[in-house]
């Protein structure tokens, strides 16, 4: 039980990573990355509307009918995507005006929606709040990361701090839409050459072990 819930949180970091490997919110995440600090900001609000709202579907699973589930889910994530925005806005406006019309999109964020479909509404509520954990964390990691590439290339910066003279040669291409795509795509091949590479010396050492013992019985 331990090891399957360990499976559920660290699902959406890697093996199902949103961005990497699901190819989901690919729209905020071009939009938001130009500033490390953005993807992070971003990634922190999916988060916490996800993590919310798998743990309320979950617990609101045998409540809502099936004819109107979809939009009963919309509901439940647009009240936490309201609050996110009204807490940033509050305390965070730099980074709300930042994020633009893409904050209160994370109503139609495909991530959300896929994973309160495909797991919360058939799952418990634990796991429904770890599975919510593992995509929002994996989803954070992979727009701050975009955003440190984009930024220290396009713009000489860390977090908005510039680096020396980085500054001087940055290559503003990187912080364009098309600097966006370039970067996304070749980290998503790297992602996945990597992940592939770890599946196969998985597989190639669990057939040997069975190899070993089948030699073994004989």
């Amino acid at each position: 039980m331990k090891s399957n819930r360990l499976n559920t949180l660290t699902n959406g970091i890697v093996k199902s990573n949103p961005t990497f490997r699901l190819v989901l919110g690919t729209c905020p995440t071009l939009a938001v990355t130009t500033q490390a600090l953005n993807g992070l900001a971003m990634g922190a609000a999916v988060t916490f509307v996800l993590l919310c709202s798998n743990i309320m579907i979950s617990l609101l699973k045998k409540v809502i009918p099936d004819r109107v589930r979809i939009p009963a889910f919309v509901v439940i994530i647009a009240t936490f995507v309201t609050v996110v925005q009204m807490v940033m806005k509050k305390f965070l406006p730099s980074l709300y005006d930042a994020l633009g019309v893409f904050l209160p999109l994370i109503v139609v964020n495909c991530i959300i929606l896929a994973r309160a479909e495909a797991f919360a509404s058939c799952n418990p509520v634990l796991d429904s709040a770890l599975d919510g954990l593992g995509m929002g964390f994996g989803f954070t990691l992979s727009l701050t990361f975009i955003g440190i590439v984009r930024e220290l290339l396009g713009a000489g910066s860390f977090f908005g701090m510039p680096i020396g003279s980085l500054g001087n040669v940055s290559m503003t291409v990187f912080i364009l839409p098309a600097g966006g795509f370039l970067v996304y795509g070749t980290l998503m091949a790297l992602v996945n050459f990597l992940t592939g590479l770890a599946e196969n010396r998985k597989y190639d050492s669990s057939h040997k072990e069975k190899k070993n013992e089948k030699e073994a019985n004989v």
